[in-house]
């Protein structure tokens, strides 16, 4: 990533450092972690947080030496064809990342603010796109802004402006699930894991977006809250996700393909489940129920 200026004197030109081996990544990593190598050249801090301006954080609200692209507004999603927040086209979606002076050699580093596992969609949607992209060297700050400010990290009044950079894209087309896809894995007998509340899953409830309260028939349910504790702004551990996936007699290993609303609480299963269980037989269904009720064809149970 390279950086036309630096603004203000808290934020210092880039230290150099070694290039992080893919070994080295993970899909987490924590505020210490981040004190330790944010400014450290190939390292990308990528602030997906919304409503910056909104709150109290005074004059210095924004994470040193950081790209700021809110999730909700900055083009990660998109309404097509009638459904909302699905990914953006390949050629929107690498201008926005370009835009943002992240190319292929860099390591991305994603903070969210960490107040719930709702919120957190953010960062593991964002994650998936990374990954669905080809990306690798991606990860996610564990509890986001809040722990980060707990261990008190270097905040600025102003960030950065990142100049373009190029970054090519090799499509992982087994992370994402098409409705074709879906319905052939309901005929094939493939596991379909439904990231929302209890109540949405049971049909007690449903989106505003969503045509039919219920579920995909024979999905199993665990509930995105159960990924990450608001409490404690930590995301669930490999035991803790094992226990859940037990508990729904889902194997560790086993295909399976998340889905939600729109592909946000999905984001947070299919993290849960591919990087920090490391199912890689786990995808995402991106338009989710809005997209499978848009046909009253489609069973929902």
């Amino acid at each position: 990533m390279r950086l036309a200026f630096m603004a203000l004197a808290a934020s210092t030109a880039l230290v150099s450092g070694p290039v992080f081996a893919q070994a080295d990544i993970t899909p987490l990593v924590d505020a210490d972690w981040l004190k330790s190598n944010a400014g450290t050249e190939n390292v990308v801090v990528l602030d997906i947080r919304d409503d910056i301006d909104g709150t109290d954080l005074g004059d210095s609200p924004y994470l040193a030496n950081s790209v700021v692209a809110p999730y909700g507004s900055a083009g990660w999603r998109t309404d097509l064809d009638g459904v909302p927040g699905k990914l953006p086209p390949v050629e929107e979606i690498t201008a926005l990342i370009e835009g943002l002076g992240i190319d292929n050699d860099d390591h991305v580093v994603i903070v969210p603010w960490g107040t719930d596992s709702s919120e957190m969609g953010g960062a593991t949607r964002v994650y998936w796109t990374f990954k669905y992209l080809g990306h690798d060297a991606v990860s996610i700050l564990d509890g986001g802004w809040r722990q980060y400010d707990a261990v008190g990290g270097e905040r600025v009044a102003e960030v950065a402006a990142p100049e373009a950079a190029e970054f090519s894209v090799d499509l992982q087309e087994d992370l994402l699930a098409t409705t074709d896809e879906v319905v052939a894995a309901l005929e094939e007998g493939v596991t379909l894991v439904d990231g929302r509340p209890v109540e949405q899953y049971r049909g007690e409830s449903k989106s505003g977006v969503v045509a039919t309260a219920g579920t995909i028939p024979g999905s199993i349910n665990i509930p995105h809250s159960e990924f990450y504790s608001a409490e404690y702004a930590r995301f669930a551990q490999p035991e803790t996700v094992a226990a859940l996936v037990e508990a729904v007699g889902l194997g560790s290993e086993e295909e399976n393909i998340a889905f939600c609303n729109t592909g946000h609480w999905a984001s947070v299963a299919w993290f849960g489940l591919s990087e920090v269980l490391g199912n890689k037989q786990t995808s995402m269904y991106d338009g989710s129920m809005a997209e499978w009720t848009q046909d009253p064809e489609r069973p929902v149970e």
